[in-house]
């Protein structure tokens, strides 16, 4: 899966710039399905993986906010899309979307089945989709359905769609192991970005908001 070239990425900002701006995320809307959505012409980056995968956590660490990605305490259960507006008051210039975990055994199988096809319309025709955030247990590397959702964005990456493999977890792995997840995530990536987190320890909390900022502000010098 190899990015189609696109323009120049732009210089890399400070930690602290880009740290900042997403500590301005602030909830906008949840939608059950794609139509009731609000259309949208600012970039848009969302964050998907399986439950468990420790998605919500990841988005408020990121976000320095303890309680702004809601982690239900039953796997599974989470159905909606959620949108987050960055940007200082009035001036929003980007947008977090939370997409529903997926591939809890205890959800009903209808349940899986529309949440795959809810999940996959979005990242097919989102308009405004910029950038996908896989988390990957690392322990447990990437499994089917994350193997299903490399092919259905797939086309969109060839495109120019920005894509990170985010390892989460990393704590729970020594020096050995985290070097052989990054070599195999990163072969299955196919050409993506990929890197180890720890919300636990803030491990690669300032290299991915770096790296986030630069994706929503590409034309900024």
């Amino acid at each position: 899966m190899t990015p189609a070239p696109g323009p120049q990425s732009p210089a890399a900002p400070d930690s602290k710039t880009a740290t900042g701006w997403l500590h301005t995320a602030r909830f906008m809307t949840t939608a059950p399905t794609l139509e009731f959505l609000p259309a949208l012409d600012l970039p848009e980056i969302a964050f998907v993986g399986r439950s468990n995968a420790g998605k919500s956590t990841c988005i408020n660490v990121l976000t320095q906010q303890k309680r702004l990605a809601f982690a239900s305490k039953t796997p599974g259960r989470t159905q909606s899309i959620n949108l987050f507006e960055l940007g200082k008051q009035g001036v929003t210039d980007a947008i977090l979307a939370d997409l529903p975990g997926y591939g809890y055994a205890a959800v009903p199988k209808a349940d899986k089945l529309r949440w795959q096809r809810v999940m996959a319309n979005y990242l097919v025709t989102r308009e405004n989709l910029k950038a996908v955030v896989l988390l990957v247990d690392p322990r447990h590397g990437l499994t089917e359905l994350d193997d299903i959702l490399l092919e259905v964005i797939r086309p969109r990456v060839e495109q120019g769609l920005k894509f990170l493999l985010l390892l989460t977890k990393a704590d729970k792995l020594n020096r050995s192991e985290a070097a052989k997840a990054l070599s195999i995530a990163r072969l299955q990536a196919g050409g993506g970005e990929v890197k180890l987190f720890s919300a636990l320890k803030k491990q690669g909390v300032e290299e991915v908001s770096m790296l986030l900022w630069q994706w929503a502000h590409p034309s900024t010098p």
